[in-house]
């Protein structure tokens, strides 16, 4: 029987976690179980610094940005010995099941522990929208509200001063923040790994659209896919804008939740608790077409992404 469970947030930080952080205590509490937090994700895990909490505790925290509980990277969790000391410090403070809330990182190290005997539930919290077993993560719709944001703020000083804007996004392994934010924008272009870079193509439009007398012109960019100064600088030489850059960096992953995002953790995090107290073994949580689902984690951890029919050929019909 399931009597205490435990929660920790691991790898990059999205808005949402600490809604559903809030959810998955209260739904535990709800259900007469026992509830814990792991300060730093893994290496808190490993180091023991594992904290029962109440209701109280959950107070407040569903509009805020971040994690209260924090995160880390943990590199060693990839070794045997080290997961097996995380695994044994649950079994010390007699937790019978583990909910960590993250990205394919976190799923991974659910898994590895899952494999030493521990109950384990994923929840997908990520900005980049990049897990496999789930349409949207917990931080995907804050973190484009606010590349919106920031990009339309751009837009104002690039057509005063007729520029070209290059803005560099997060998601280096998956191109869904740089094609939505293209897509709500308007943006001229968008290079990234589903939508790649077409030199010609594209000085050849800024060249156009330079001798029509446009204002301003947007491209967004997936980060660490190219070096954007270098681009700015060839568009500034063979396009006659004049191209300047702006990295967006860690921008996109602070701020308060949208509502979409804490009713999204809602429905993952209770979901979670769910399976974790009916013992229906291992797995993680996802949205598949609107409804809440849930696979395997052994399953989870190599599925992979898939992004919405027909985005790309619909940001080159516009463009």
């Amino acid at each position: 029987m399931i009597r205490r469970i435990a929660i920790l947030t691991s790898g990059g930080d999205a808005p949402g976690m600490n809604a559903a952080l809030r959810v998955a205590i209260r739904a535990g509490l709800y259900a007469g179980k026992e509830m814990y937090v792991i300060y730093d994700g893994f290496r808190g895990l490993v180091e023991g610094d594992i904290h029962q909490v109440n209701k109280e505790f959950t107070q407040d925290i569903i509009n805020r940005g971040g994690t209260i509980i924090r995160s880390a990277r943990l590199p060693e969790f990839k070794e045997d010995e080290v997961v097996e000391r995380a695994a044994n410090n649950l079994r010390d403070f007699e937790i019978d099941a583990l909910i960590g809330i993250g990205g394919d990182g976190t799923y991974k190290g659910l898994c590895a522990l899952s494999k030493h005997g521990i109950k384990v539930c994923g929840i997908p919290g990520t900005i980049d929208n990049d897990v496999g077993s789930t349409d949207e993560t917990i931080g995907f719709q804050t973190a484009l509200n606010t590349i919106c944001e920031c990009v339309d703020k751009l837009k104002d000083t690039s057509g005063s001063h007729q520029r070209c804007s290059l803005i560099e996004v997060m998601g280096r392994h998956c191109g869904d923040l740089a094609m939505h934010a293209a897509l709500a924008e308007g943006a001229e272009d968008v290079i990234c790994v589903e939508h790649p870079l077409k030199e010609n193509k594209l000085f050849s439009k800024l060249r156009k659209m330079k001798a029509q007398n446009k204002s301003h012109a947007i491209i967004i960019v997936s980060e660490n896919l190219l070096d954007i100064k270098d681009l700015a600088d060839k568009i500034s030489k063979q396009t006659g804008f004049e191209a300047r850059t702006e990295v967006l960096g860690r921008l996109q992953r602070g701020g308060e939740p949208c509502a979409h995002d804490r009713i999204l953790s809602a429905r993952l995090a209770a979901e979670a608790v769910r399976l974790i107290i009916e013992e229906e073994g291992s797995k993680v949580v996802g949205m598949k077409k609107g409804d809440v689902v849930s696979y395997p984690i052994e399953e989870a951890v190599e599925m992979k992404h898939e992004h919405i029919h027909g985005l790309r050929h619909l940001i080159d019909m516009l463009q």
